[in-house]
């Protein structure tokens, strides 16, 4: 049986979706930030909270490096991207001296922070709480699962890469979700062909179609194939919104199909959202 939640700042957070990632370098905060911006382009008001504490690249991101975090009556407020304040963040990269700063800690304090994280942070009223978590299942994934599960998540999307040795990594991370009772969105597969500058034909430099195959083995959503394009690279380099400034791209529809199949997940989650238009769940 679940705890209830209690009242506190995730109160006003209707739907938190929880990025993993089996291994390191399949572009789990890159699909993370832009599956963020895309909700947002739906009209959505949308957190991310970046919980990956030994490699923060969110900030970078989202063009919010050096920002500085400051305490309310209700604990820290969540860093705002933008001027509507529709995109929130909060990472323990605001809290390093310098951006070079390692975070040299061992496991309780980094789940102390956790779920401090959790528990303090002034979100205020948010449709979508993206969190942006580290590669693997470790103590910190069982402290992140425990601290959200009284909020009900609305569940995991797996990030892989159509390689072999990747998608074997996202196995585990599928029975992490099984054994953690966190139910799975659904699995996105990053890197899926390079888009060339030049003449926009997608080649598959890797293998292709592995995360679809894990997908429908595993019984769960296939959720799109995001491919490799320069243009989502330098956009992510200058922190700025791919999903503004290229519409064009390859790249483009993948993440809108993955925002939408989200949204769909939440509308079916919760049957009073039902008849409520796109730009309102």
């Amino acid at each position: 049986m679940e705890a209830a939640a209690e009242p506190g700042n995730l109160a006003g957070v209707r739907h938190i979706v929880l990025v993993l990632s089996g291994k390191g370098g399949v572009g789990k905060s890159t699909v993370s930030t832009e599956l963020a911006l895309a909700l947002r382009h739906t009209g959505q008001k949308v957190g991310i909270l970046d919980v990956d504490l030994c490699g923060p690249s969110v900030p970078r991101m989202l063009g919010m490096q050096g920002c500085a975090v400051h305490q309310c009556d209700s604990g820290w407020v969540p860093v705002f991207v933008d001027q509507e304040q529709t995109l929130a963040l909060m990472s323990v990269g605001f809290l390093l001296e310098t951006p070079d700063e390692a975070v040299v800690w061992r496991g309780p304090k980094k789940n102390a922070l956790i779920k401090q994280f959790v528990s303090d942070v002034a979100w205020g009223e948010l449709d979508f709480l993206v969190v942006d978590t580290p590669p693997g299942t470790s103590d910190e994934h069982l402290s992140t699962v425990e601290a959200l599960r009284p909020y009900g998540p609305l569940g995991a999307v797996l990030v892989t890469t159509p390689q072999a040795v990747s998608v074997g990594d996202v196995r585990r991370e599928l029975t992490f979700c099984r054994k953690t009772g966190l139910q799975v969105i659904g699995v996105v597969e990053n890197m899926s062909g390079f888009v060339c500058p030049h003449c926009e034909e997608c080649t598959n430099i890797f293998s292709t179609g592995g995360g679809e195959e894990l997908a429908r083995h595993a019984g769960v959503p296939f959720l799109g194939s995001v491919p490799l394009d320069p243009q989502l690279a330098r956009s992510l380099e200058g922190g700025r919104d791919f999903m503004q400034e290229f519409p064009k791209s390859p790249a483009f529809p993948a993440l809108t199909s993955i925002a939408h199949q989200i949204l769909d997940q939440a509308r079916s989650r919760d049957p009073t959202e039902a008849g409520r238009p796109a730009s309102q769940v």
